[in-house]
């Protein structure tokens, strides 16, 4: 049994933990950070557990292939991912400017890694080695396994299989996946060879066979010329993402045809508990300490993964393509244990951070149906409403937090992973949903609504603002009961396809009503492999094939935000232009329901509305036609003025009800 400590990532490390070579080397997009939050941590875990030797070679120089030669040739072959998000991501902000900050680089510097670093990696191994082995995976490889729109390039590329010249692709979970390749490599079987394994793509010749009932044949060349294939195309591989029901894809690259093989079948229980109890350090290694550590260690280093998939299916999370819409979960013992490892920590406060993944109170599969046929192809689980067929209940979650209050040292557990608040709704009982305003959040509850337009969250896949208005309304109620002050931060969305000038301009008012001045406003970014990528990309739905408005031009896209944001100074241009832009002039003035006030290029209309207040006062009505007179009102609308930014200024200390 070797000890617990990182795994190599030198020569000489690596030499005295194998005694040679290893096995296989691990390349990372990111530092090393040895925590079950890190895609790099739990692979290279799960085959040195199952016997095989690791070595870590994290974001190399990746101008030569030096770099790529530190542990000579692996036995077994080279695994390569970009790290944990996908690397242009990480690179560029939605409106495509270089970011200045990489939280999972060393001291948070830029440029520890290449754009597109699964090709560029795999082109420098190529280089170094020639026909070694490689097999990519992770965030990058996954959601780019087939031809894809590209927002950075603005364009179709071909599968990431084919342009780093990998010899298989791995997509989603990937325990399972890579052991059973390590397995056959380590059997002597040709990299080549292996083609049944679940949850993989390969390339091979145009009439080869393939080894599972095919549920459609694409081509890249028309997906690149045709819009609406291309969304056909998404719809296909969508409907296809069930370990269960889902089948084999084939797309042809001229005389080679790419083959996704159907999804590898999710951890149940014991196999999950089996992965977190594996022996990760929990930090970043400790070369990193000079630079001043992985920022990324932070957000994590006190918070427990203890579920994954999500059944939500928002159309603009890459989640369903990645991780499957079937959630699975851990046992509470196996949380618990790893709740004791944190609090043994020697910089534990008492305070875990977090108890949740991709949504917080999913448990277990939306209903039992799942379990046998899969998720439904043909709809989803809670919008436009909630299946009859679906199980809301929170009850083990709520045991599993209480077992970790009651640890010793615990103070108290925050959830701060997203919650689905239509779920928590659909739950009869409320016990959740009062243990959560009582004991589980720091002050402010993080929510998504996304929006208020019904269009614009029907092409979300997000419930009726409805619903959220409940919840809301609920959530207060609650906490006043439990004699509390604590916040709602809305998550919102800008310029997602579905939304026009005038839905942005209904978000704005709903926000007003609200008294509410967000500080989480997020411009609709088109990442690969997610159904609202290919509507801003076609126009398309891909789950309906029917036309979608999707706003595209920068300067639209800027008003949109904006508006979202219509009490900043900053902002005060973009949401006259768009007001104007819009007709709805009657938003902009001194009145308590307009949204920006008149600058000087807008004297005109305001002179024109002051004529026609003057000639209603003579009739007795200018204060209920024009809501403004200007001798007598303008001294109480300066004074209201201070003490409504006296107001926001004191409430932006903390987050706004809404």
């Amino acid at each position: 049994m070797l000890g617990k400590e990182f795994l190599p990532i030198t020569k000489e490390e690596c030499e005295a933990r194998y005694g040679g070579a290893p096995d296989f080397v691990y390349v990372s997009g990111d530092a090393y950070v040895d925590h079950p939050s890190f895609g790099t941590a739990i692979i290279s875990r799960v085959l040195e557990n199952a016997g095989f030797s690791v070595a870590i070679l994290a974001q190399p120089d990746y101008k030569s292939c030096e770099e790529f030669k530190r542990f000579g040739r692996p036995r077994l072959g080279f695994l390569v991912s970009a790290g944990n998000i996908d690397s242009m991501v990480a690179h560029y902000t939605a409106s495509k400017k270089r970011r200045s900050y990489d939280y999972y680089s060393a001291g948070g510097k830029m440029g520890a890694r290449p754009d597109r670093a699964v090709i560029v990696y795999c082109n420098r191994i190529r280089e170094a080695y020639g026909d070694v082995p490689i097999i990519i995976g992770g965030i990058e490889a996954s959601l780019r396994r087939f031809s894809h729109y590209d927002y950075w390039d603005n364009k179709i590329r071909r599968s990431i299989l084919v342009d780093s010249r990998a010899d298989i692709l791995t997509y989603g979970m990937g325990e399972k996946i890579i052991l059973g390749i390590a397995r056959l490599l380590d059997r002597g079987v040709p990299i080549k060879k292996i083609r049944n394994e679940r949850g993989c793509v390969y390339l091979c010749a145009k009439d080869d066979p393939v080894n599972y009932p095919v549920a459609d044949e694409l081509d890249f060349n028309k997906i690149k010329e045709d819009k609406r294939e291309y969304a056909r195309a998404f719809g296909v591989q969508y409907k296809n993402q069930d370990a269960i029901s889902g089948k084999a894809i084939v797309e042809y690259y001229d005389n080679k045809k790419l083959v996704q093989n159907p999804p590898e079948f999710p951890l149940e229980r014991e196999e999950l508990d089996a992965v977190y109890a594996l022996p990760y350090m929990r930090t970043y290694h400790p070369v990193y300490e000079k630079d001043g550590g992985v920022p990324a260690i932070a957000e994590v280093k006190f918070s427990i993964t203890h579920n994954r998939g999500c059944f939500g299916g928002c159309n603009f999370c890459a989640l369903a393509f990645h991780q499957g819409r079937s959630v699975r979960s851990r046992s509470i013992e196996s949380v618990v244990s790893e709740a004791k490892l944190i609090t043994e920590m020697p910089d534990f406060k008492g305070y875990i951070h977090d108890i949740g993944g991709p949504t917080a109170n999913f448990r277990y599969p939306a209903c039992e149906k799942q379990l046998k046929s899969g998720v439904c192809s043909n709809r989803k689980c809670l919008v436009p409403t909630p299946c009859p067929n679906l199980i809301a209940d929170h009850s083990e979650y709520i045991e599993l937090l209480s077992r970790v209050e009651a640890l010793p040292r615990v103070k108290k557990v925050f959830i701060r992973s997203g919650v689905r608040f239509d779920y928590m709704l659909a739950d009869k009982s409320d016990a959740f949903f009062r243990k959560l305003v009582r004991d589980h959040v720091s002050g402010q509850l993080k929510v998504a609504p996304e929006h208020c337009s019904s269009g614009v969250l029907k092409y979300m896949g997000k419930p009726d603002v409805k619903v959220y208005d409940k919840f809301r309304e609920k959530y207060f109620r609650l906490t006043k009961e439990c004699g509390l002050e604590q916040y709602l931060v809305p998550y919102l969305m800008s310029s997602h396809p579905g939304s026009t000038l005038n839905d942005a301009i209904e978000l704005s008012l709903y926000l007003r009503d609200q008294g509410c001045n967000p500080e989480q406003v997020q411009d609709f970014y088109p990442t690969p492999s997610t159904a609202s990528t290919v509507m801003y990309y076609t126009g398309i739905n891909p789950l309906d094939m029917k036309s979608v408005y999707a706003p595209d031009d920068y300067r639209e896209k800027l008003m949109q935000r904006a508006l979202l944001q219509y009490r900043r100074p900053e902002n005060r241009n973009l949401v006259r232009e768009a007001l104007i832009k819009a007709g709805r002039e009657d938003l902009i003035g001194y009145g308590a329901n307009c949204l920006v006030r008149p600058d000087g290029r807008d004297r005109g209309m305001r002179n024109a509305q002051k004529e026609r207040g003057a000639k209603d006062t003579a009739r007795g009505k200018g204060a209920q036609r024009s809501g403004f007179d200007a001798k007598k009102d303008a001294p109480q609308a300066k004074n209201q003025s201070s003490r409504t930014s006296a107001r926001i200024n004191k409430k932006n200390k903390k987050s706004k009800k809404i």
